[in-house]
């Protein structure tokens, strides 16, 4: 495995507006206004290619949350923001995605110290996808439209009505999102819901917080009236808060099955809408008939990208029995070549888990694996001495009960199975509590188009893996979710509608 030693100085290649927002600790944004928290504290973030600090955030709690939430409900009700106009809204998130596209290599620099994906792909693909989702959901913002309904009123005879529906804003929205794509999952969310008129509070992952603060100076850059995004940093007890608070008509999350299990118990009390973009284990089938060397590239990326800490990455590979020695070498020869390395170096293709918590679950999984009796074709260990560095991993000789196979890693491990012809793999592939993605290789157009409606998955690729557009909706089956982000569907999410029956 060739590999590079990680960099312990480079922040030195660090752009200067990204130097001098680390230089200091970060408040949070609270009604147009960057504040510290009630309670004075703050929390380090860490650099995962070193285990060092990074700078300091403010720590938000509970108090925090409700004096966000104040802010989001006056801008809601009171403020200028819902009497603006579609087409004003509309300019405000096109100039959000401008910034982006303006500032992507600060927010790839700042992406790869906090999370520690590679800096060219977070300024190219997060960044820029980014600001793509923007200016989509921008559009948005003029087409969110109701209907006229020719209504019978049968108890009512001889009677003339207008009866229309409005497709409305839900109000107050608290959005909670993940680490591991921390700028791309603010944008799912962010973007439809302002689009559609609503107010937000958006809490970031803990682990990493920095784009979201960067993200929040962007909006005042870009000319959102104050309260219209607020920004809170914290743990756990923040995101609970905002989750169970009564003034909050709207939580959307995206993180764990078990979290998001919690999400819904806390938003019961005021039934607020609800929702999820949760956990995966998604299958990556390959047929004996696809061309091997692109379903071998495809299926590598399928669970190395972001160094398998990706909700869709297809973790489960079911390669059919005739090619399935051939294809597993293959995939292992080529993981082993990945280049390991800080996010920084330009070099890197396998970056650092994000934190010692996730580097212990996933080398944890990695000892679990090689004690039930799998067998490691090629990484199965920590790479280096410093940072949170895990060796790509191919596991065989896997039963399904394992856990490796049955649990999500969050981390570059794949476990391969064999499937034969005449007893099909689709059973296999559904047997999971998960239903996110799925991917499927083959040259044979008749049985791409029946294995895709076999498998229980809210989106399938085939010939390709992580086939993501902004038009295209996305979300999950059985406990990866409710609901779709991304495409038109999207603003479905963040309205409500209201039946309108006028007698004449």
């Amino acid at each position: 495995m060739t590999a590079v030693a990680p960099d312990t100085t480079h922040h030195t290649a660090l752009h200067q507006r990204v130097r001098d927002f680390i230089s200091a600790d970060r408040p949070m944004l609270i009604g147009g206004e960057w504040v510290s928290s009630a309670s004075g504290r703050t929390f380090e973030t860490i650099d995962p290619a070193t285990a060092r600090p990074i700078t300091s955030v403010a720590h938000g709690d509970a108090t925090d949350i409700d004096r966000a939430v104040r802010a989001a409900r006056q801008a809601f009700d009171d403020g200028p923001w819902t009497r603006m106009k579609p087409n004003e809204r509309e300019r405000l998130l096109w100039r959000v995605g401008d910034i982006l596209t303006e500032r992507a290599e600060e927010f790839g620099q700042l992406e790869a110290l906090d999370n520690g994906k590679a800096a060219t792909i977070a300024a190219a693909v997060d960044t820029q996808w980014s600001a793509d989702i923007f200016r989509y959901n921008a559009g948005l913002a003029t087409k969110i439209t109701g209907s006229t309904v020719d209504v019978s009123m049968p108890f009512v005879p001889g009677g003339e009505f207008h009866a229309y529906t409005l497709r409305e804003p839900v109000g107050v929205c608290g959005l909670i999102v993940p680490w591991n794509f921390p700028l791309l999952m603010a944008s799912f969310k962010l973007a439809p819901a302002l689009a559609a008129g609503n107010t937000v509070i958006l809490k970031p992952a803990e682990q990493t917080p920095l784009t979201a603060l960067l993200l929040g100076e962007v909006f005042h850059e870009a000319g959102f009236p104050p309260g219209v995004v607020n920004i809170v940093t914290g743990y756990g007890e923040a995101g609970a808060a905002l989750a169970a608070h009564d003034d909050v008509d709207k939580i959307a999350f995206t993180g764990s099955t078990e979290v998001g299990k919690k999400i819904v118990d806390a938003a019961k009390g005021n039934l607020k809408k609800v929702s999820l973009e949760l956990g995966g284990k998604s299958p990556n089938i390959v047929f004996a008939d696809a061309d091997f060397e692109k379903a071998v590239a495809g299926s590598v990326a399928a669970w190395m990208f972001n160094h398998g800490q990706c909700c869709v990455a297809g973790t489960r590979l079911f390669v059919e029995r005739p090619i399935f020695d051939d294809f597993t070498a293959a995939v292992a020869e080529a993981a082993s070549q990945a280049k390991i390395g800080p996010g920084l170096d330009p070099s890197t293709e396998l970056g650092p888990l994000v934190s010692q918590e996730q580097f212990d679950r996933v080398s944890g999984y990695l000892s679990a694996g090689l004690a039930d009796g799998a067998r490691a074709l090629t990484g199965g260990k920590r790479w280096g001495d410093e940072g949170f560095f895990i060796e790509p991993t191919v596991f065989v000789d896997v039963e399904p009960s394992f856990s490796i196979v049955q649990e999500e890693i969050f981390g570059p491990v794949v476990a391969a199975m064999p499937f034969d012809a005449d007893t099909g793999v689709a059973a296999a592939a559904n047997d999971s509590i998960y239903g996110l993605a799925a991917g499927i290789w083959t040259t044979d157009l008749s049985k791409a188009h029946r294995t895709a409606r076999q498998i229980k998955a809210g989106s399938v690729w085939v010939n390709q893996y992580n086939g993501f557009d902004t038009a295209m909706p996305f979300g999950g089956y059985k406990q990866s979710g409710w609901g779709r982000e991304l495409g038109s569907s999207a603003i479905e999410l963040y309205t409500q509608t209201k039946a309108v029956n006028i007698s004449l």
